[in-house]
């Protein structure tokens, strides 16, 4: 078995021939056929000596042996480490992907003298070599290693993962892996540094000087389009193997580099940056927050994840923190960032953090994405005060930001530190005609259009959109959907399934629509929005709720809307007055509507998926359910 080439071969180099004269080619190939036996039998003792020789290329998981084949290299493994590479990736069914990841987990492990099943810490590495023991429970500790991170190669021209899947070549186990060039294949696979999976940035961090330069990025927008959700809260894992099936090297280049460099590509366009700043809620709360708050920020060492411009750090920097680490994983607004820091006299240079008491300076900011912190910054784990972070999206969790700051908490944040803000809550309401694009279509220029608003309806059914409310087109009360405490949650808490039942409106009737005042009304969909709290918890002087809801003045957020599959008529207390009509019509309005509601991230990095379970229920207790619809936000 041939091992391939770290270089393609080049087109000047000599193919099949080695003489120009005919007369020698013809001879040379006389005795080459008769002595065909004879070579066979040479050529295979070279290729023993090679599997034998100093220069074989693969080197063994667990010492300094190499070997000339993978077969002779994993036999090695098993007499003498106790490791059956291949026994383990047939009893878990593992692709290449899975072998692939198991070599580079394994090989970490060995480096830091772990073992690599039951994670003993030797002292040295030859204790690690006398600590043997046979494979337990292999099936549990295969999430040690089925993470993306152990796509990159952990070992530099690592020969291994080039050729440990080529016998499988032919033999049909995936289709996929006929059509992988292997050259194209080594080459991405080497290039992995630069490639950015989930939430790792695999990139070195680079904290800002003043003559770093920058890069121009690419304005990305959030659209929404319609999806699919297997199961509310659904494991990630199983996403990210669906995701990896396919080939690796279009994997790299389109479906996983792509959605990092799109995501922070558009947080390198300043409109973005002046609609955050712009939305005077959003500022002034946050604002306030940290201003109003002097017992809270005053001394902190205050860390702030995901700065921008660093708007958030320079108003910590003004509340008297005594250091401020603004963390950017945008390569050019990192360096904005620090631009406008030293602008404003507030940025921390190298020669003040070496002694130089003269600059009164306190941000300092460091490119790269806050889950890579660890591996090159001097922050000290839980030496941050207070961790600050605007980080909500589009129905609270769209952009999928939620998870970042919690590593941060947990990496980062002293025990008992504070976080700002540390509650945030997501709402639910209906809404009527008014929230639709039907009151436009019905009288176009005195033309009835509403064909076209039937369509629009239908296809929003689908598809969740992001926009303005009016308060005046809610039809029934708002109700808490869901509640996070930033302070305690889990990671998995982000992923949630909630209930929540709507009633009629019983407001007051004063700016009410016609449609509101009418005693049976329809619900063409639910409405969602969210408040974020900084509370007396941690804000004792001034706590600060920052809302978007339909009652308040409008943020950049607005809010999200997800139409029903067909509007749903409303009366409260009417007795149902045809008992064979079904429920949510108008002969048999519902008193209520039952709602199961499931927010996941999806499968799409930084997308979320959202199900929604719709039951009208009459006055008689009869219920009527409607198919489940599912949407993607993205």
């Amino acid at each position: 078995m041939a091992t391939i080439s770290n270089h393609p071969q080049s087109e000047e180099e000599p193919k099949n021939h080695e003489f120009d004269d005919e007369e020698e080619e013809e001879e040379n190939e006389d005795e080459e056929l008769e002595g065909w036996d004879d070579w066979e039998a040479e050529d295979e003792a070279a290729e023993g000596d090679e599997e034998e020789g100093s220069d074989s290329s693969l080197l063994c998981l667990f010492c300094d042996s190499r070997y000339g084949s993978c077969d002779t290299l994993f036999d090695h493994c098993i007499s003498s480490h106790h490791f059956d590479f291949r026994g383990v990736r047939t009893k878990l069914g593992l692709d290449f992907y899975g072998g692939f990841k198991l070599i580079n987990y394994v090989r970490s492990q060995v480096a830091e003298r772990r073992c690599w099943i039951c994670g003993v810490t030797c002292e040295s590495s030859q204790g690690l070599q006398n600590h043997k023991h046979e494979t337990f429970s292999i099936e549990d500790i295969k999430p040690l290693w089925d993470d993306d991170r152990y796509l990159k190669p952990f070992m530099e021209d690592d020969s291994l993962l080039y050729t440990f899947g080529e016998d499988e070549e032919g033999e049909g186990e995936d289709d996929y892996n006929a059509s992988i060039d292997k050259d194209e294949l080594m080459r991405d696979l080497k290039k992995y540094e630069e490639i950015c999976i989930d939430d790792e940035n695999t990139g070195d961090m680079i904290v800002y000087n003043a003559d770093n330069s920058d890069k121009n990025g690419r304005k990305g927008v959030a659209s929404a389009s319609n999806g699919h959700l297997d199961v509310a809260g659904s494991s990630k894992k199983a996403s990210k193997d669906k995701h990896l099936r396919g080939s690796f090297p279009t994997l790299l280049s389109k479906d996983i580099k792509n959605v990092n460099e799109n995501y922070f590509g558009a947080y390198s366009s300043y409109g973005i940056h002046r609609e955050m700043i712009s939305d005077k809620l959003r500022t002034d709360a946050y604002r306030q927050a940290i201003l109003k708050n002097p017992s809270l920020l005053n001394n902190a060492v205050v860390m702030d994840v995901g700065c921008g411009t660093g708007i958030l750090s320079l108003f910590a920097a003004q509340a008297g923190a005594s250091r401020v680490i603004a963390v950017e994983a945008s390569e050019k607004m990192a360096a904005v960032a620090t631009q406008i820091a030293m602008d404003n006299g507030l940025w921390q240079s190298k020669s003040q953090n070496e002694g130089n008491k003269h600059s009164t300076g306190v941000i300092e900011v460091v490119q790269g994405m806050v889950e890579e912190l660890d591996k090159s910054s001097k922050i000290q784990p839980h030496s941050v005060d207070v961790l600050l972070s605007e980080w909500m999206g589009y129905c609270l969790l769209y952009e999928s930001m939620l998870s970042s700051v919690l590593f941060a908490r947990d990496q980062w944040l002293k025990p008992g530190g504070a976080i700002l803000p540390d509650t945030a809550t997501i709402f639910v309401a209906g809404f009527g005609k008014g929230g639709t694009s039907f009151p436009f279509w019905e009288n176009v220029y005195g033309f009835n259009m509403s064909c076209i608003g039937k369509e629009l309806v239908g296809d929003a059914a689908k598809i969740p959109i992001v926009d303005i409310v009016d308060n005046h087109d809610i039809v029934t009360n708002s109700t808490v959907l869901q509640t996070f405490d930033l302070a305690t949650m889990n990671h998995d808490d982000v992923d949630f399934t909630a209930s929540a039942e709507l009633e009629p409106y019983s407001g007051g009737s004063t700016g009410m629509s016609n449609d509101m005042e009418c005693q049976t009304r329809s619900c063409y969909g639910v409405v969602l929005w969210f408040e974020t709290g900084f509370t007396s918890r941690f804000c004792k002087e001034m706590p600060v709720v920052l809302s978007t809801s339909p009652y308040t003045p409008k943020t950049h957020w607005s809010q999200t809307i997800l139409t029903f599959l067909e509007p749903i008529a409303m009366a409260s207390g009417k007795p149902s007055g045809d008992r064979l009509a079904a429920i949510g019509t108008e002969a048999c309005p519902a008193t209520k509507i039952q709602l199961r509601v499931s927010i996941a991230r999806a499968v799409e990095h930084r997308s979320i998926d959202i199900s929604l379970e719709t039951a009208g229920i009459g006055s008689d207790g009869r219920k009527c359910k409607w198919p489940v619809q599912i949407f993607n936000l993205h």
